[in-house]
């Protein structure tokens, strides 16, 4: 059933992009521990709800139609890139057996694909190719590469931001090539502006916290104060206190000196590292094999990862997807539940299409939350055996929407197809 389903999907919408988007997200389920699940399992939740069963799902869409391609169920104890490479064969097999697919594939993936064992197969396919990000974490000095080295990328927004004069606003990129996985790959460093700034002022506002705990460890450590007097118990409340704020405990240095008076206790903030934290703000990687891309289109394309995040976050719109709450216990009924779900993500994305065909650009919820508003009525005439069905006269919205699937409603409120 899903397989013609998804067949069907192509021979109607006939997907001709050379540029696929992956990515990976849960649902949290209130299962039982006690439920038998294959499925169901305790995981890194995306919603912080680590202590609930979740159900991972995967999801393939072409760029230039947002439709999906492939989707895959996996249990929510499952890795994503243990999970990527697990379906990669099949994942990839069926998007080149398209026919109107070009010869050459290139997938926009993130971080959490990557390992050495998902390149070298991606490396060995005669015909994919990949966009990755990678996390700065792993690479702080290539992310802490001066401003001065950075041009404006001549991305489409970039393009929009100078003709309204912000230029202070466009992004920045930095083209090189370092080895990954081992090959020579091409690496673009992004800058983005307002993300640094934001970055920055809650960075601030962490080390004001930091050294105003530490005045007041201090203090304590002077006054000698109950579980204050030995050296590794307050670094160990120090890192404690770090890891609360999601901070870095090299960024302030801890000394400790014993005198006849007891502990003592002194502190300085590392201007070194803080200089270095603060030069990876607002930087992102990107890392992919496409060495002939234009820096632009690279950019673009990872940027573009957002359209199947678009359609996750379409999946837990209870009036139109409704993923959540699963409200079933067998993993044969959650997988058709979810494939229902993935089959009326494509149906949506089939309306907007449509749509914008005609030359309309609005969006799946909106188109929807209008057409609900269309009212009928049910209608007994005098001496009529049978009740009639009276649409009312549709907005200016509706009607353009009826319009572009080929139907108006006449003067009698009967739904026609325009001839």
């Amino acid at each position: 059933m899903i397989s013609k389903f998804f067949r069907r999907l192509w021979q109607v919408e006939k997907p001709s992009s050379d540029c696929l988007l992956f990515d990976t997200t849960n649902y949290y389920t209130f299962m039982g521990s006690q439920t038998l699940s294959k499925i169901a399992c305790r995981g890194k939740n995306k919603e912080g709800r680590h202590h609930l069963r979740q159900i991972g799902l995967g999801l393939l869409v072409a760029r230039d139609t947002r439709l999906p391609l492939f989707y895959s169920i996996y249990p929510g104890n499952i890795h994503d890139s243990k999970h990527f490479e697990s379906i990669m064969e099949e994942m990839f097999r069926v998007a080149c057996d398209l026919n109107n697919t070009k010869e050459r594939l290139t997938i926009v993936i993130d971080k959490g694909m990557n390992s050495e064992g998902n390149y070298t197969w991606i490396d060995e396919h005669s015909r994919v190719h990949f966009i990755t990000t990678y996390s700065t974490y792993f690479a702080q000095e290539l992310a802490a590469t001066p401003l001065d080295r950075f041009e404006i990328a001549d991305t489409a927004r970039n393009r929009r931001l100078i003709d309204e004069e912000r230029r202070e606003e466009c992004q920045l990129a930095y083209r090189t090539k370092k080895e990954y996985w081992g090959k020579e790959r091409s690496v673009i460093i992004t800058y983005n502006p307002r993300t640094a700034r934001k970055k920055s002022y809650t960075f601030e506002s962490k080390l004001d916290t930091i050294r105003q705990e530490l005045l007041a460890m201090r203090t304590k450590v002077k006054e000698g104060a109950a579980h204050w007097k030995k050296a590794e118990d307050v670094q160990a409340r120090y890192i404690r206190l770090c890891q609360r704020l999601h901070m870095a405990p090299d960024l302030f240095t801890l000394n400790f000196e014993t005198s006849a008076n007891g502990l003592n206790m002194s502190f300085r903030k590392d201007p070194y590292i803080v200089k270095q934290k603060k030069l990876m703000f607002g930087k992102n990687i990107i890392i992919t094999d496409n060495t002939d891309w234009a820096t632009k289109d690279i950019i673009e394309a990872s940027l573009d990862r957002w359209q199947v995040e678009d359609r996750f976050r379409l999946s837990k719109n209870e009036d139109l997807v409704g993923v959540q709450p699963i409200r079933h216990w067998t993993d044969s009924k959650i997988k058709c539940h979810l494939f229902t779900c993935v089959a009326a993500m494509a149906y949506l994305r089939r309306i907007e299409l449509k749509l914008k065909s005609a030359g309309i650009e609005r969006t799946a919820e909106n188109v929807m939350d209008d057409m609900k508003h269309l009212h009928s009525i049910l209608t007994l005439p005098k001496g009529a055996r049978k009740p009639t069905r009276r649409l009312e006269t549709p907005s200016k919205t509706q009607a353009e929407v009826l319009s572009a699937f080929g139907h108006h409603i006449n003067e009698g409120g009967v739904l026609q197809p325009v001839t």
